[in-house]
């Protein structure tokens, strides 16, 4: 059976999950999930995607993410292969870590993100347990299990978390945002509630049928470009406002370096991944796209020269400030 195709478009808003393999824990003790963390944040910046909320269990995590940039299969697949071999080499193990490929849902935002949040938040209070539900709040309230706690009480917020836009849909007023929503998500404990996730079996789409059915005209895969475009992050639909060559061009002047030295194949420097890192930002294309212009190379090198670069600036604020002032000259100079 082919693999179903991911519908990607900017600022698309998706639940995800992974399953440990043969559902065995991907967590066994409290540094595995300081490192899934760690090398989620790190993610998240290198492919600018805004997780909303999370939830981790022992063997398996959900997402809601928000993918600008139209990335998620790029940043799912480095994700997924940076815990992987943090985890094999840790516990000395070989193979896959995840029962297949990872499983998403396109979410209609305008009427079932809040619901899908608000499954996510819940889903370790529908374990089975003879624990009362007013002591399974408590707990949940009281670890990093999920992202519930910043959404409650702000003083546990986390810089992983993009709070303000599930939030905004109770009230830009904060505190009052915070109330509602606190009320929004203890109504789930209360009540019955139906999973959300339910109307996504089949078609991959949580959402209204007219949402459902904008995607399929908008995003539809003919028979006669399947094969090409399934090879492909899916019905890419971004606007390449500021051009490759214009990046390269300006770059090169600023930091005195010719075009061919920055683009020849295995030159690796600093500018060079700045350069890297510059494309991506500005000019919405992918990785592979990148290692092209770049002499040829693959995106594994590209990925590989991004996180050298991340963990550089992570480590010199120096580096951090030189990228920050050039991407905004840079910015200014494209649109003059």
């Amino acid at each position: 059976m082919s693999r179903p195709l991911r519908i990607q478009y900017p600022h698309a808003y998706y639940h995800v999950t992974c399953r440990g393999n043969e559902r065995k824990d991907i967590f066994r003790d409290q540094e595995d999930r300081r490192e899934f963390f760690r090398l989620l944040a790190r993610s998240l910046e290198l492919f600018e995607v805004s997780c909303l909320s999370y939830a981790l269990m022992s063997n398996h995590f959900h997402f809601l993410l928000c993918t600008p940039k139209a990335n998620l299969s790029e940043f799912m697949r480095h994700f997924n292969i940076s815990y992987t071999v943090f985890f094999n080499h840790k516990y000395k193990r070989s193979g896959h870590l995840y029962q297949g490929r990872y499983k998403a849902f396109l979410i209609d935002a305008d009427n079932y993100l809040l619901e899908v949040s608000r499954y996510i938040h819940l889903n370790p209070m529908r374990m089975k347990s003879k624990i009362s539900m007013e002591k399974r709040w408590r707990d949940l309230m009281a670890n990093d299990s999920t992202s519930l706690p910043g959404y409650i009480h702000p003083r546990h917020r986390q810089p992983i978390i993009q709070y303000r836009t599930i939030l905004n849909y109770f009230d830009k007023d904060n505190d009052k945002a915070i109330f509602e929503h606190k009320k929004f998500v203890l109504e789930g404990t209360l009540k019955d509630i139906s999973n959300p996730l339910e109307k996504g079996k089949g078609a991959g789409i949580v959402g209204t049928e007219e949402f459902v059915a904008n995607i399929r005209t908008r995003h539809g895969n003919d028979n006669q470009n399947k094969e090409v475009r399934r090879e492909q992050p899916a019905l890419r639909e971004l606007d390449k406002v500021i051009t490759p060559n214009d990046v390269i061009n300006h770059y090169a002047q600023m930091v005195k370096l010719k075009m061919e030295e920055l683009t020849r194949k295995g030159k690796q420097s600093t500018e060079r991944a700045i350069l890297m890192e510059l494309l991506y930002r500005l000019c919405n294309i992918t990785q592979p796209e990148i290692g092209k212009l770049l002499g040829g190379i693959d995106y594994s090198a590209v990925s590989q020269a991004r996180k050298r670069l991340y963990v550089k600036m992570q480590n010199n604020p120096e580096v951090e400030e030189k990228f920050k002032l050039i991407k905004e000259k840079i910015a200014v100079k494209c649109q003059e």
